[in-house]
């Protein structure tokens, strides 16, 4: 009997710098805008266009980082990768997990490399977004493929891009909120007490020539209020005013300005970790803004350690390493996003043309 093949899963995140050094976050700061400055037809030198940003937003994104006690983010996707490995072994499946990051250390390519140096034979990617997004899942996905071709790392690949429609996903976060508000003692069905989602903005371009993201965003929006039985809930975008472009709306200051109730309890469902996009800009300057109005401001934790969640990622993990995905129990489908044939996901329905 032929010995199963060595696999390894990389897990993909965004990346957050975990110390306040100046220089780091600008470093940081320039690989986000540098890998979006197509937002911007800019004369001159896009690399100072690039420079002048990061420059701009550094100050407040260090003071960000020290009022929360720095940025968790990485930590809790190294936390992942190594519960999912575990997980999986049980399974008896021969795997390596990492966790490779788009834009801080440990960089994509960095795992990318630490899989050839331990002689896997088979890759699995995986980026841990649950809506699908053109900077993030896709972004990331990009970013593997660069990296095996600049290792000439030749082994077969299978990725998967939307996974929000995973019926124990939607499960877990409706209970997370539940319990949450339970234990906050919040009545999530009365009506002086407002659901609201909060997900991150993108630029309105990347929804023309990118993935159906503000569909995916909608849809489990409507998913997880059925789940909790609430008829009403508000939508806003988490979007950033440093490039004068076109955003997704409605903005989430402006629904949480605009809401009538008491009480306002937020779900985050952009994230599947902690960032300075929760604990940050939700947790400190959302809230702000809440009690300022005399709104008493809720944010329901990420469930990102979940047993149930790490559960979750393995099945998808292991409905990828079927000889042909799509007759799992999970109902992969080829990718519409990104159509190539190693590419899979749960957003795509069995009506729709591949």
């Amino acid at each position: 009997m032929n010995p199963s093949p060595r696999i390894g899963v990389l897990l993909l995140n965004f990346g957050e710098p975990e110390t306040y050094d100046y220089d780091e976050v600008v470093s940081f700061l320039e690989r986000i805008f540098n890998r979006n400055s197509s937002l911007e037809s800019t004369a001159g030198n896009p690399n100072s266009r690039t420079k002048e940003l990061a420059k701009q937003r550094a100050p407040s994104l260090i003071e960000e980082y020290e009022a929360m006690g720095g940025s968790p983010l990485n930590l809790q996707a190294r936390q992942q990768a190594t519960k999912v490995e575990k997980e999986l072994r049980k399974r008896m499946l021969n795997v390596r997990c990492y966790s490779g990051t788009q834009f801080t250390e440990p960089f994509i390519k960095t795992a990318v490399k630490q899989a050839q140096n331990d002689g896997i034979e088979q890759l699995i990617a995986l980026p841990v977004y649950p809506l699908c997004g053109k900077s993030t899942t896709l972004a990331a996905l990009e970013d593997v493929r660069n990296a095996m071709a600049l290792c000439a790392l030749d082994v077969p690949i299978r990725e998967i891009t939307g996974w929000h429609k995973h019926p124990d996903y939607l499960a877990m976060r409706a209970d997370n909120i539940t319990e949450y508000a339970n234990r906050q003692g919040i009545k999530l069905h009365s009506d002086s007490t407002a659901l609201v989602f909060s997900a991150h903005g993108t630029p309105i371009k990347y929804l023309k020539d990118g993935p159906r993201y503000t569909q995916y965003v909608e849809e489990t929006c409507q998913m997880l209020s059925r789940h909790l039985g609430v008829a009403n809930y508000s939508l806003g975008y988490q979007n950033h005013t440093n490039r004068n472009i076109e955003w997704t709306s409605p903005g989430i200051e402006e629904v949480v300005r605009n809401t009538s109730a008491t009480s306002i309890i937020l779900e985050a469902v952009s994230f599947m970790h902690e960032q300075s996009e929760t604990k940050g800009d939700l947790d400190m300057e959302l809230k702000g803004i809440a009690e300022e109005a005399g709104i008493n401001f809720f944010r329901v934790p990420i469930p990102h350690d979940n047993p149930r969640f790490i559960n979750l990622l393995c099945d998808l993990i292991q409905n990828l390493l079927r000889v042909e995905p799509i007759m799992g129990e999970l109902g992969l489908r080829r990718c519409l996003c990104r159509k190539t044939p190693e590419t899979f996901c749960l957003n795509a329905t069995s009506g729709e043309d591949f």
